[in-house]
């Protein structure tokens, strides 16, 4: 029987619906044995594989001031502190924790801005690496690790196949968060930014969705925007209910 490799795309509160995608696979039984990450969805795959539950996980950010989490920095690198956010982290995860320690494989993806790549980690320790997957470009400052200057991953890899591609007998599923709404309005500046980001992080997505076995896109993720946080169960609940819906696909992927 082959097993699935989940690729966790970005997309702010979006990323919320990989819980439910995590907590419905966990119903159906179907063995996922290797995961890959960015931004919301490099926090996702992390806490799910040190042993968190998705509903748990979905606690945490629930009981969480997401805005009090942001610290203004006004530096020539970006107007937010991470200060808070790895506090919280580290709260939950500790200071030392390393990707060996993970009950899963897991490999989180970051940008460097200097060389103008991605970059990719799978060992050693995993805080930092968490950090720069989710380093919105300006809004946050890079960090600083192993000599590079790291931001979010989703700048040039917001679906991260990769790192699940040539292992045998692994089905890749690509859980895709950031489903276009063609029917968008753009009625302020703020929404104008949002939606140029948008556009542009998809497409570095098209070439690498083709390489997915499976894709879980749930279409109605398009209403929402990457700050709705408070709309947490509903983004968790889109997840959940899609992927139960694709249980005949996924279960046709590990019978093949």
């Amino acid at each position: 029987m082959a097993q699935l490799g989940l690729a966790l795309s970005g997309g702010g509160a979006r990323g919320i619906a990989h819980l439910g995608v995590l907590t419905a696979l966990e119903e159906l039984q179907l063995p996922v044995v290797r995961m890959a990450g960015v931004s919301s969805g490099a926090i996702a795959s992390v806490f799910y594989a040190a042993g968190f539950p998705p509903r748990e996980i979905l606690r945490l950010l629930l009981t969480t001031n997401v805005f009090r989490l942001t610290r203004p920095a006004f530096s020539r690198f970006g107007l937010l502190h991470l200060d808070a956010v790895e506090q919280l982290l580290a709260r939950h995860l500790g200071v030392g924790l390393k990707f060996e320690d993970l009950r899963l494989p897991v490999t989180l993806v970051a940008t460097d801005l200097i060389a103008g790549e991605s970059v990719y980690f799978d060992s050693g320790l995993l805080l930092p690496p968490l950090l720069a997957s989710s380093a919105v470009p300006i809004v946050y400052r890079p960090v600083e690790f192993q000599g590079r200057q790291l931001v979010d991953g989703g700048l040039l890899n917001n679906l991260p196949v990769e790192p699940l591609l040539g292992h045998n007998n692994l089905r890749v599923v690509g859980v895709h968060c950031n489903p276009v709404n063609h029917e968008a309005r753009i009625p302020n500046f703020r929404r104008l930014i949002e939606r140029t980001l948008h556009l542009a992080i998809n497409a570095n997505t098209a070439a690498r969705k083709s390489q997915c076995q499976l894709l879980l896109e749930p279409p109605e993720l398009r209403h929402y925007r990457p700050l709705s946080y408070k709309r947490g169960p509903e983004l968790f609940d889109i997840g959940y209910r899609y992927t139960l819906s694709q249980a005949t696909a996924l279960r046709a992927l590990i019978d093949d």
